[in-house]
């Protein structure tokens, strides 16, 4: 779990808790993997934008 105020301790954290879920992936499936992870990105970070973006336009 990630504390209230972010450090160094919450990436070591999200690195080891990351490494453990894919240590034992074959490359197509960390691919396949990465591919989710990036479009899931994308898509908060889209919704963001237009969070932001009407914010703004108001």
């Amino acid at each position: 779990m990630i504390s209230e105020k972010f450090t160094i301790d919450d990436i070591h954290l999200i690195r080891y808790e990351n490494y453990e879920k894919t240590k034992d992936m074959k490359q197509e499936e960390l691919i396949e993997k990465t591919r989710r992870d990036a479009e899931e990105g994308k898509r908060l970070l889209e919704k963001l934008r237009n969070k932001i973006q009407k914010k703004v336009s108001i």
